[in-house]
């Protein structure tokens, strides 16, 4: 039984990746306005009801990879040793997930530039970064005892979100001259100084 749920879970998460391939394409060649929901089903080779068991729109389809790597990030966070300091967990964190995703170039920089565009996709954009800004402040605060109630891993899930956007922001408008990591490191390393 196990097995075949696992298999089921499979098959639905490739078909979540092909449609969301399908929308990137299509947004890349025609411009994400003349993109329909019709279209993308068919790229992906699936009905259009199909897709809205997936997908509410095709801002959704077009952000599912981000969404995955929020989850991801968030996972890696929860799953750094209890001894290091939040910060060092987040930039540690940061580093592991980077090593395990290829390298974000295209993509990251196509789902940013088109998010500056569009109200639409900016406002599900931000919706993504509220639910993972709150998903790391959770997981910074359990690795603390519950008796030290505090604002402070608020306050870190924010500060380290905010550098990831202002190196992500920096990293585009230098036409991407470097690497992103080195640009994150970089916006880190000026904030660490606040929280190490």
């Amino acid at each position: 039984m196990e097995s075949s749920v696992g298999l089921r879970e499979r098959k639905k998460e490739a078909t979540r990746q092909a449609v969301h391939e399908a929308t990137l394409r299509l947004t890349v060649e025609h411009g994400f306005d003349h993109v329909t929901v019709e279209a993308v089903a068919d790229a992906a080779g699936i009905s259009r009801r199909t897709f809205s068991n997936y997908f509410t729109g095709k801002e959704d389809a077009l952000l599912h990879g981000e969404e995955q790597q929020i989850r991801d990030l968030v996972r890696t966070v929860r799953d750094r040793p209890a001894e290091e300091t939040a910060w060092a967990a987040l930039r540690a964190a940061m580093t592991q997930f980077a090593e395990r995703v290829a390298p974000p170039e295209r993509e990251w920089a196509l789902r940013t530039r088109l998010a500056m565009q569009h109200p639409s996709l900016l406002a599900r954009q931000l919706a993504n970064h509220a639910a993972l800004e709150r998903d790391l402040a959770e997981a910074v605060a359990s690795r603390r005892s519950p008796s030290q109630k505090s604002v402070r891993p608020l306050v870190l899930a924010a500060a380290f979100l905010s550098s990831l956007r202002i190196a992500m922001r920096m990293w585009i408008e230098e036409d991407l001259a470097r690497e992103p990591a080195e640009v994150i490191d970089e916006i880190l390393d000026e904030m660490a100084c606040r929280f190490d």
